[in-house]
């Protein structure tokens, strides 16, 4: 008797399980062939852009006839939007380095757009390349070097946000006056500007829109103006931040001169009430451990406050 209620009990058990799925399996998701079938499929929102509006870099407009050009830009609208972790990153470091460097481009003269230029080259951070350019400007040590950046191997200016920002102000303006817009200025950074002058000449052009380039520079030009626009407005291209989440300055410190060697930075930072990476994180041009100074010169090094 008992085996048969038990054999009764797992048909009716076995039944009604059939029914369940079979239920869930009709009032679920269309069913799909065998050939359309993802397993493990995503589900995400991936949107592409709207080129309906008017783009500009540092007020010199994107030819809005020159299908070209518009499908460069929709391109890197496209990749620079879906880079988040580096956009949210850029977007979060931009409050602690753009209050400096405004001003001083202000100073000179050069369009605000450029500072976009800087997240183009170092994602504004002290980047090393691959080439030997470092710093936010990715400045070369020639270049460098000719722009009056102090460069040794215990020094390095190009990691000096102000001084670089200069330097690289200066060389934008001697690029604007060379080839007469800011938009081959921005193509000269990239290029170079012997090299630039030669592609001018062999294809009797004189715009970057009509420039066949190298893909490096290419790009560069309308990579700055997508991340001008997401960096602008970047709830349009869904990254959301609150103003907590934000880097701050580095703009609580004081300042000590140093007009002799420095035999140990570390020591420096301790008597100073801090420590060597902090020292270092106020001070990224001081590359060394220590300070020789030979020659006597008088430095600022920033201590930031307890």
């Amino acid at each position: 008797m008992e085996k048969k209620m038990f054999a009764f009990t797992s048909l009716l058990a076995g039944f009604f399980s059939l029914a369940i799925f079979s239920s869930f399996h009709d009032t679920g998701t269309p069913a799909m062939s065998d050939s359309t079938k993802v397993s493990g499929a995503l589900k995400q929102h991936i949107s592409s852009f709207t080129l309906d509006h008017t783009f500009s870099f540092a007020d010199e407009i994107i030819p809005t006839d020159n299908f070209d050009a518009l499908e460069r830009l929709d391109r890197e609208l496209v990749i620079n939007s879906y880079l988040h972790s580096s956009q949210l990153l850029n977007i979060k470091l931009a409050n602690r380095y753009f209050p400096v460097i405004e001003p001083i481009m202000k100073q000179y003269g050069i369009p605000e757009d450029f500072k976009y230029l800087c997240v183009a080259e170092s994602n504004l951070r002290m980047a090393i390349s691959s080439a030997g350019a470092k710093g936010l400007w990715q400045f070369m040590e020639a270049t460098g070097k000719a722009y009056n950046l102090e460069i040794d191997a215990e020094i390095d200016e190009r990691y000096h946000v102000e001084k670089s920002t200069e330097a690289a102000c200066k060389f934008i303006l001697h690029l604007k006056e060379r080839f007469g817009t800011w938009t081959m200025a921005a193509a000269a950074y990239n290029m170079g500007e012997t090299i630039l002058s030669k592609r001018i000449e062999d294809q009797r052009a004189n715009t970057y829109y009509d420039l066949n380039l190298n893909e490096e520079t290419s790009r560069y030009v309308f990579r700055v103006i997508a991340i001008k626009e997401i960096m602008k407005d970047p709830e349009q291209f869904g990254f959301y931040l609150e103003d907590d989440h934000l880097y701050p300055a580095l703009d609580d410190f004081y300042t000590v001169h140093i007009d002799g060697p420095v035999a140990n930075l570390a020591d420096l930072a301790i008597k100073n009430g801090t420590t060597y990476r902090m020292l270092k994180v106020y001070n990224p041009w001081l590359i060394g451990s220590s300070l020789t100074n030979k020659s006597g010169k008088r430095y600022e090094i920033r201590i930031p406050k307890v």
